[in-house]
């Protein structure tokens, strides 16, 4: 039985390479596959890739828990993680404490953790590439 599952696939404007590896030492993410645009085995049409993007990124996998995400330099200018979160579930506040903090690095704090109704601990904030997040204990 075929299952219809949604992924998120983040661009990172030429940044792929550093997000992969701050999402491992900040949240355990492991890597399961990078392609380097100059390993495509089809040459990219001429002008769409930008100078200087040989050695980037064209597509990764990787996962955190259980979720795989994908991930790529992408060819655009700036990335927009504008209009969504990626939300992340964890055992408990000190877990919840340690990533949240290591996340906000460079980033900024939208919410501090704090208890709601709907978790004993949630905060939300956005990295230092843009991306939000949203962190809380699993009830």
């Amino acid at each position: 039985m075929k299952t219809t599952i949604i992924q998120p696939y983040l661009f990172f404007n030429g940044r792929c390479d550093e997000a992969l590896e701050f999402y491992r030492a900040t949240l355990g993410a492991q890597v399961d596959f990078v392609m380097r645009y100059n390993e495509s085995p089809e040459p990219l049409p001429p002008g769409r890739l930008p100078a200087g993007f040989e050695n980037k990124v064209m597509h990764a996998t990787f996962h955190i828990g259980a979720t795989t995400l994908m991930a790529s330099d992408g060819c655009c200018t700036e990335p927009n993680f504008a209009g969504f979160s990626l939300s992340l579930a964890v055992p408990s506040a000190t877990e919840a404490h340690r990533v949240f903090d290591a996340l906000a690095v460079g980033g900024r704090s939208e919410l501090p953790l704090t208890k709601t109704f709907w978790s004993p601990c949630f905060g939300m904030l956005t990295d230092h590439f843009g991306v939000g997040w949203m962190i809380s204990v699993m009830p």
